[in-house]
């Protein structure tokens, strides 16, 4: 019981860590020619989703993977706040917007997709 609590707080605390380093990165950018390319939001994104199916992956449930979510998902909400001289981490555009709303969308996704089924080893015939 112990041990499950422990996995569980520290799979909220590594979807903290990411989320918030994340969260910094998820606005840069580079333009080429006329066209600006959101890499720290892909990359952030396909984070998001590589550590919550990994956690899913190893931890083996749901469970887990949903608290890291939350984690991830919380530090967002708050880092998506102004601070205190009203400097913003995620800002109003469409990055911003998407940063906000992609990682629940991700853990959602991740957490409610369905377990597959174990491939069935094959019957030999005549044995």
């Amino acid at each position: 019981m112990l041990a499950r609590i422990g996995m569980y707080a520290l799979a909220v605390l590594i979807g903290v860590i990411y989320g918030a380093v994340a969260t910094v990165g998820h606005g840069q950018s580079i333009r080429v020619g006329e066209v600006v390319l959101p890499w720290g939001l892909v990359l952030a994104l396909i984070g998001v989703f590589a550590l919550l199916l990994g956690i899913r992956l190893v931890a083996g449930g749901r469970w887990v993977a949903a608290a890291a979510g939350v984690g991830i998902v919380a530090i967002v909400a708050l880092l998506t706040l102004p601070g205190p001289g009203g400097s913003v981490l995620v800002t109003g555009d469409l990055v911003g917007t998407i940063w906000a709303v992609g990682p629940a969308l991700i853990a959602v996704l991740v957490v409610a997709w369905p377990r597959l089924p174990a491939p069935r080893a094959a019957v030999a015939d005549g044995a």
